[in-house]
């Protein structure tokens, strides 16, 4: 969401400035438009307390005229953006504006009915009169665009910016996670594990080594792959995790023990990659493996369109505080990506990760 301090126009200072050069456009405009008619032929008879009222007038007109089309466009930025739908913010922004100039030209001439300068006010009775009025409907229309095109272009160009610096936040946590499965890639234990078990079971069992061989050439494909992606289906992830968890499960046998239930709707939503992997990953490094009381991890969805991985606590004796960089790059990434966080859910006896999944 964008700040005060990016719309050019929350600046006191400078609407200020908008509202001289609309009082200075209004005057000029008009005198332009009908230098001959009676208004500004008799403009210079006119008392001095006459012309002042009539100027101050003139510059509370531009001031509400200003400060009401300044208030309408920051509203509107906030319920429909210019971005994803120009022609119904165009249509509405242009309504409103138009109803604050009557509403203001109604209230000036009341004004100027109540002051009894009859020189001056505005009567709809002759063509001279009639005139005048629609001058002033065309300069305040003027006016109102303008501070609409000020405001619209100041927008664009904030959101712009908004969204490079999101795009290139976006590419650094990218390239964190990247260097996460770089990490867990170059691993010499990771590595050397494999394939120590993948040593092992073609030598006992080909048929299941060669399956092992399989599932740990599918991680690193998809790690290379998609590691660089903001989101990817659902559905691709688990395909992922099953590689990942024949590994975990072949590697630590009966120490862990994996439930997947999602149903096939959920599947075609999106999560940001390695997702799954990480917080799995999260809950073995915390967690003992052990086959007699084995460690519980289970990955859910909700009707809320949320995902639970969720793990019974068997935490580690006298270990190091986690720094928690592989959730903290999940929450940053959702924070960027959708409106939904993931939630963090820890009792005496299991921690969950509730994580919302996204709708393309």
């Amino acid at each position: 969401m964008r700040s005060k301090k990016d719309t050019f126009l929350s600046n006191k200072g400078k609407r200020i400035i908008i509202v001289i050069f609309a009082f200075i456009l209004l005057n000029l405009v008009s005198y332009v438009i009908d230098p001959y008619s009676s208004y500004w032929i008799s403009y210079l008879k006119r008392s001095v307390l006459s012309i002042t009222e009539d100027l101050a007038l003139s510059f509370v007109f531009c001031l509400l005229i200003s400060e009401s089309s300044i208030c309408i466009s920051n509203k509107l930025n906030n319920s429909i953006s210019w971005t994803e739908k120009p022609l119904k913010r165009l249509i509405i922004e242009t309504a409103l504006n138009l109803v604050i100039i009557f509403v203001s030209l109604a209230i000036l001439d009341q004004l100027y009915r109540l002051m009894d300068e009859a020189e001056t006010c505005i009567e709809i009775h002759s063509a001279d009169k009639v005139r005048g009025f629609f001058q002033w409907i065309v300069v305040s229309i003027i006016i109102a665009f303008m501070i609409i095109g000020i405001n619209t272009c100041n927008y664009l160009i904030v959101s712009w910016k908004n969204a490079a610096m999101k795009a290139a936040a976006l590419d650094q946590l990218a390239v964190e996670a990247e260097l996460q499965s770089l990490k867990l890639q170059i691993d010499p234990h990771f590595v050397f594990n494999n394939l120590s078990v993948l040593s092992e079971l073609i030598l006992f069992n080909q048929q299941l080594g060669y399956e092992y061989a399989e599932n740990f050439s599918k991680i690193y494909r998809y790690m290379l792959v998609n590691s660089k992606k903001d989101i990817i289906l659902l559905e691709e992830e688990l395909k992922f995790l099953n590689s990942y968890m024949f590994l975990i499960k072949n590697r630590i046998g009966d120490g862990v023990a994996f439930e997947v239930n999602i149903d096939q709707a959920s599947k075609q939503l999106y999560l940001p990659p390695l997702t799954l992997q990480l917080l799995v990953e999260n809950a073995l490094k915390h967690n003992k493996t052990n086959k007699k009381n084995p460690l519980k991890i289970s990955i859910y969805n909700t009707d809320e369109q949320a995902l639970i991985v969720e793990n019974i606590l068997l935490p580690i004796e006298n270990q190091l505080e986690s720094s928690g960089i592989g959730i903290q790059n999940i929450i940053r990434r959702y924070d960027l990506l959708w409106q939904k966080q993931p939630e963090i859910i820890k009792d005496e006896t299991t921690f969950k990760v509730k994580i919302p999944l996204i709708k393309q």
